[in-house]
C-alpha cells in the first residue's frame, strides 16, 4: 500500500509498529522512517494507519508516543484497519477534541490487489474529509464513500460475514461431494456455470486448497477477529447473527487445532478430519 502511494507521487513518512522487515524494504525505496506515531503525525498532512484491531488503533493514536502527541489541528486520520464501527465512532469523537478529523477506510482484496493498487476501499466520514483524502485512497485502490464515520467498517464487516459463511458453504459441499465419490475438478467446472458459482470457489480456492497450500492469503485468526467485531456490533443493536456466530465457533475450533495462521480456507482441514477424507496436509 505504501508502494502504491509512492507510485502516485506522494511522499511518505512511516514508523514500525511491530516488525521492522517492511520498514527496511521501504526505507530503501525512499520512504522516510520516523521513530514513532507522534513523529509521523508531526511530519504528515494525512495520517494513515492499518493495524490488526481496535486495541492497536488505540495504541497508535493515544499511546505514550501516539499520534495525538504530535498531530496538528486540522489534520485528517485515515484508519484502514478492520474494527468495530462503534470503536471507529469513539476514536473519531476523541480525535475531534484535539481538532483532528477522522475517516474509516477498511479494505478488501488481499495482498495481490494491495500490491497493484486496486483494493476495494470502503469509506466512512464527513464528505469534506473524504474528499480531502480521496487522492491518497485512490492511489491504493477504488474508494467508495458509504456514509458517516463507521459506515466503512459496517460494510467491511458485512463483507467479512459473507465470505466467512460462503467459504464454509463451499468447503462443506465440496468435501461432501468428494466423500461421495465425485471428481472435484468436474464438480468445480459444473458449478462455475451453475447458481452456486461464487468468487471464492472460482478465484480464491484455486490459489489455496486446490493448489495444496494455505500459506499467504488471509489468515483465519484475522477473519475470526473480524467476525468477533461484527458480532459485537450486532449485539449492540440487538440483532441476532446465528450463522455468523456458528462460523466464528467453527473457525475458532480450527484455530485451536493450530490452523489460525493459515489462510481461512484451511477450515477444510477440520472438515476432512471430521469426515475421514484428509488428503491435504498443506502448511
Amino acid at each position: 500500500m505504501v508502494r502504491s502511494l509512492r507510485r502516485a507521487g506522494h511522499s511518505v513518512t512511516s514508523c514500525v509498529h511491530r516488525r521492522r522487515e517492511a520498514m527496511n524494504r521501504l526505507a530503501a525505496e525512499g520512504v522516510v522512517e520516523a521513530p514513532d506515531p507522534a513523529a509521523v503525525a508531526g511530519a504528515s498532512e494525512i495520517i494513515v494507519l492499518c493495524v490488526p484491531d481496535a486495541p492497536q488503533v488505540e495504541e497508535v493514536l493515544f499511546g505514550d508516543r501516539g499520534v495525538v502527541n504530535g498531530v496538528r489541528a486540522g489534520t485528517t486520520v485515515v484508519d484502514m484497519s478492520t474494527i468495530s464501527p462503534i470503536a471507529s465512532q469513539g476514536f473519531a469523537k476523541r480525535l475531534g477534541s484535539h481538532g483532528v478529523r477522522f475517516v474509516d477506510a477498511p479494505v478488501s482484496g488481499g495482498p495481490i490487489r494491495a500490491a497493484d493498487g486496486t483494493l476495494t476501499i470502503m469509506v466512512g466520514g464527513d464528505r469534506e474529509d473524504v474528499t480531502r483524502v480521496e487522492p491518497v485512497l485512490r492511489a491504493m485502490g477504488m474508494p467508495t464513500h458509504l456514509g458517516p464515520v463507521g459506515m466503512g467498517e459496517t460494510v467491511k464487516l458485512a463483507n467479512q460475514a459473507i465470505i466467512a459463511n460462503v467459504m464454509l458453504g463451499n468447503i462443506e459441499a465440496l468435501v461432501l461431494a468428494r466423500r461421495l465419490g465425485a471428481d472435484l475438478d468436474k464438480v468445480r467446472k459444473v458449478l462455475a456455470t451453475a447458481t452456486a458459482s461464487n468468487y471464492l470457489m472460482e478465484t480464491w480456492l484455486p490459489k489455496t486448497w486446490f493448489a495444496g497450500t494455505f500459506q499467504g492469503g488471509f489468515s483465519m485468526d484475522l477473519l475470526r477477529k473480524d467476525l468477533a467485531a461484527a458480532l459485537e456490533a450486532a449485539r449492540a443493536f440487538g440483532f441476532p447473527m446465528p450463522a455468523t456466530g456458528l462460523a466464528y465457533q467453527l473457525y475458532t475450533h480450527a484455530s485451536a487445532e493450530g490452523d489460525g495462521a493459515l489462510d481461512y480456507s484451511a477450515i477444510v482441514r477440520r472438515y476432512e478430519r471430521d469426515g475421514g477424507t484428509s488428503k491435504d496436509n498443506a502448511r
